[in-house]
């Protein structure tokens, strides 16, 4: 089944990629409006995957409440530019529940939280990096490498980064007049010390707390029954 929402996701990364490219001179206006389409339309195979799958009404109640818990660890930390828990609860939660429940933690987690942050069009980004982080996060719960509190700490660092990389697109793409190879890699530049601050918050928490967290996870787990 997994391999068949990879196989899913690769064909959109791939339509989106050709669709991209024949519009691109066409609607060069419109670029953020493209983008948005694309990243919603790249969303479209992980819910239709999870409506077919059988989550049973204390799964639904346990990912909600840990996707609402994600969305408001933002707000104690707002005042602290990059320094987003959320990434850990998405990370930690997918260790334990699976690929699935982690994209639509993470999905959900970054719509909640845009309630009290504000919505706008880096809100599908969003949905998008933290859905994407919990899946992967998922993908690899059983690797060795996310079994070692370092492994974990590695996985974080790199997805600090790597979220900050998608959400620069909104930026890119929303408020550059003149789109540059020179001008994209300013932009990427100018947002290191904020990709390095949800880097190391990631490895922080992680760290700290992922194992404690990991535990109590996983004996709620085994307490109602949501073993996979």
């Amino acid at each position: 089944m997994r391999s068949r929402v990879l196989f899913i996701t690769g064909l959109v990364v791939l339509y989106a990629a050709g669709l991209a490219a024949s519009l691109s001179e066409a609607m060069e206006d419109h670029f953020l409006l493209i983008s948005l389409m694309l990243v919603v339309t790249a969303l479209v195979p992980f819910y239709v995957r999870l409506e077919r799958q059988s989550f049973g009404t204390r799964q639904l109640v346990l990912v909600a409440a840990m996707a609402a818990l994600a969305a408001a660890s933002r707000i104690p930390f707002a005042s602290l530019p990059s320094v987003k828990p959320t990434s850990f609860v998405i990370i930690a939660s997918a260790l334990v529940f699976g690929p699935e429940a982690g994209f639509l933690i993470g999905a959900t987690a970054a719509l909640v939280s845009n309630m009290f942050f504000g919505q706008g069009p880096w809100t599908p980004w969003q949905m998008f990096g933290w859905g994407m982080m919990g899946f992967t996060a998922g993908l690899l719960r059983h690797t060795l490498l996310m079994r070692l509190t370092w492994g974990r700490a590695a996985f974080g660092f790199v997805w600090g980064f790597l979220f900050g990389w998608i959400m620069n697109v909104t930026f890119v793409l929303g408020y550059l007049s003149d789109i540059t190879w020179r001008s994209v890699a300013a932009a990427y530049a100018a947002s290191f010390y904020f990709d390095l601050a949800h880097a190391l918050s990631n490895v922080f928490f992680l760290t700290v707390f992922g194992a404690m967290w990991v535990r109590i996870l996983q004996r709620y787990q085994v307490k109602y029954g949501l073993e996979p």
